[in-house]
């Protein structure tokens, strides 16, 4: 495929990263004490572990270059050195902790069977179908967005940012503005990780493997959207 095919298949793809139950999510339709199951399963499928995403395809990455900005990110989500000071998996956890959830259910978390699907496919994407794959699941398909075009087109729709103060856990359901320190650490550190991610995958990625890469990224969000389906229906939401 040409580069721009490549391209526009990543973009397509990550376009379609949207699920019909988010919406209800963030506008507070979900019962409160129902949220620790979106958050259980969300740390338990790739929050906690995601730096260990990273560092699957940074240590089978032989492109120096590719490394070192796979290495940037791993340092960030894994310390929090660069920008938020604290390791994001933590900082995700102050979320529940703020919504005053029981934190001892973060210990020992069950995977519903769609994520367990989910998670298996990222451990195995990441581990053991290359770099190009590992690179491609971990810092673009998770880490990414369904507006990743306006990261590369200063005239497509970007990601929006509202006030603080308008976000859905701090406005519906009473999340102290100091708990999200994770959301501001991904505002401020975001860019420079969309940039990379899109760098890696448009720069360093073989003619002869995007045909893998684009296949991983569609089994990814088929086994994504499966997973968030599982969850909604989890907290008590019904498909419209």
């Amino acid at each position: 495929m040409t580069a721009d095919t490549f391209k526009e298949s990543l973009l397509q793809c990550m376009e379609a990263k949207e699920h019909w139950a988010w919406p209800l999510f963030t506008s507070g339709q979900v019962a409160k004490a129902q949220l620790h199951i979106h958050f259980e399963q969300e740390y338990e499928v790739y929050v906690r572990d995601f730096p260990i995403l990273i560092g699957w395809a940074y240590v089978q990455c032989p492109v120096a270059e590719v490394r070192r900005e796979l290495a940037e990110n791993l340092f960030e989500e894994e310390t929090g050195g660069l920008v938020a000071g604290k390791p994001h998996p933590e900082l995700f956890l102050r979320y529940p902790r703020g919504l005053g959830f029981d934190m001892s259910r973060f210990e020992d978390i069950k995977l519903l069977p769609a994520a367990q699907t989910y998670r298996s496919f990222l451990d195995d994407a990441c581990q053991n179908q290359g770099w190009e794959v590992a690179a491609a699941v971990s810092t673009l398909f998770i880490e990414g967005t369904p507006h990743e075009r306006g990261e590369l087109d200063d005239a497509a729709p970007k990601r929006p940012t509202p006030p603080l103060s308008e976000h859905p856990l701090v406005k519906h359901y009473g999340l102290p503005l100091g708990d999200l320190e994770l959301t501001k650490a991904h505002r401020e550190v975001e860019g420079e990780h969309r940039q990379a991610a899109w760098r890696i995958l448009l720069s360093h990625i073989a003619p002869e493997k995007e045909a893998a890469v684009i296949e991983a990224m569609k089994e990814a969000l088929k086994l994504w959207k499966a997973y968030r389906d599982e969850v909604a229906l989890a907290v008590g939401l019904s498909r419209p």
